[in-house]
């Protein structure tokens, strides 16, 4: 049945792991998205020739531009991770790191259901041969963004350059996943279907990414600033009880990229990061108070802003971080006041830095999250017992669970609802475990001989 109009509801947004991935395991939705935006552009040159008005012919000299940008609500790090930031505990990674490294890309899916149905639920329980898929192949980040203001719910945009697009109709969904998708990653030479991908390629069900650790959103009331470092170089008090009251913040990694192309080859073989990255920090803030600063000192004591660190807390009663940003090395280029009749007077501070390789931990953007899920994770965890794999008892004794362990810290559910001290038999507990991205442990089991 063909579809009036597609919303919101009937799309979910997945990310391969690798350009050649395939198999569900290598594919995970991205969570809290709240908009996905897709184009490509064809450039062509005519071919004109005297003793002809109109053109001979127009032909494709440079690859076709593919564009995709998408933003979701800020969460604990999962999205960043998928898109292969670097989420360091300790903020001592550079955050953009996997970008630079990368040589060849993700590949990005929209998956659309039929009209009315929700693609986080279960497709076997609807119409599951409804179902088509955009794809977005060897997309290379270029821009990532934070806004975060009073009144809104911290936000990441992020925009792609990809190689190429495909569409699919007719794709199938049962409890295992999506099947019958072509795969949109290609090898930009030859300007064809990757070889591990003419088979097609399976994503994931879809799913409400909801539990106990994970955030459903952040609040800008939860927001901790730590601005004190840039207070020698403010006209404005940001440190103490006068400090300017910060209305929002913006952080702009840009990530430009040079296509390189060679001769034989229809596409850019490589789009390589252009060096420096220059991230950019702007802060909003209701003045307050100001404080003694003077321009030439400013001037003749030109020092670097050590760090300056966001962090993003949970709603819950811990109040538990969940994200967090930390900036180094930084400038703070400018200093803009507004004052007039009706509104406070603000102000608008704007920083700037610039990202080192991979490895300086002292000019970078770092990011902790609180995400314990490794997206693109096909490792089920293994189950070992504490204490014997036969517990031996005497009719009328209590039966004391000794527990389990997994290798990956994952919950055992342990049922032990069979055993019944006051019968003689031979008795069985079961122990089994779930990790945070789906894979099932192989059941284990005790034997509780009662005699």
């Amino acid at each position: 049945m063909a579809k009036n109009r597609v919303i919101y509801q009937s799309d979910a947004l997945f990310v391969s792991k690798s350009v050649n991935s395939t198999g569900a395991n290598d594919h995970e939705q991205l969570r809290r998205v709240q908009s996905a935006n897709y184009s490509l552009n064809i450039t062509r040159q005519d071919v004109n020739q005297f003793g002809q008005l109109a053109r001979l012919e127009a032909i494709i000299l440079e690859a076709p531009t593919v564009s995709f940008d998408m933003s979701y609500y800020l969460g604990d790090g999962y999205n960043e991770q998928a898109l292969n930031f670097l989420n360091s505990t300790g903020l001592d990674g550079g955050f953009v790191s996997g970008q630079i490294a990368s040589s060849s890309g993700q590949n990005f899916y929209i998956l659309t259901a039929p009209e009315g149905v929700d693609t986080n639920f279960d497709p076997s329980t609807t119409d599951a041969s409804g179902y088509n898929t955009i794809g977005i192949g060897n997309a290379f980040l270029t821009d990532y963004s934070l806004e975060a203001s009073v009144g809104g719910i911290p936000t990441i945009s992020a925009s792609f350059e990809g190689t190429n697009m495909n569409a699919t109709a007719g794709v199938s969904g049962t409890t295992g996943g999506y099947s019958g998708i072509v795969g949109v990653g290609i090898d930009p030479t030859l300007g064809t279907a990757l070889a591990s991908q003419t088979g097609g390629i399976v994503l994931p069900v879809g799913n409400q990414s909801i539990g106990s650790n994970i955030p459903t959103a952040l609040r800008p009331g939860d927001i901790s600033l730590s601005l004190g470092n840039a207070d020698g170089d403010a006209f404005v008090d940001l440190a103490g009880e006068g400090s300017a009251h910060v209305q929002s913040i913006s952080i702009s990694i840009p990530l430009g990229r040079t296509p390189i192309d060679k001769l034989g080859s229809r596409f850019s073989f490589a789009r390589v990061v252009d060096f420096p990255i220059t991230p950019t920090l702007a802060v909003s803030a209701i003045v307050s108070d100001s404080q003694s600063a003077d321009l030439t000192d400013i001037i003749n004591d030109d020092q670097f802003i050590t760090d300056l660190q966001f962090t993003f807390k949970d709603s819950d009663s811990d109040n538990t971080p969940r994200a967090s940003y930390k900036l180094t090395n930084l400038k703070l280029d400018s200093q803009s006041f507004s004052s007039s009749i009706g509104p406070n007077k603000t102000v608008d501070l704007n920083f700037s830095l610039s990202i080192g390789g991979p490895n300086d931990d002292v000019n970078n953007v770092f990011f902790s999250g609180s995400n314990v899920n490794t997206p693109f994770d096909a490792t089920a965890p293994a189950i070992t017992l504490v204490g014997n794999a036969t517990i031996n008892l005497s009719v009328g004794d209590a039966y004391s669970e000794l527990g389990a362990t997994t290798d990956d810290g994952t919950a055992v559910v342990i049922d032990s609802s069979a055993v019944d001290t006051s019968v003689a038999a031979t008795y069985t507990v079961t122990y089994n475990a779930t990790d945070g991205a789906g894979n099932v442990a192989d059941e284990v089991t005790r034997s509780v001989v009662v005699s």
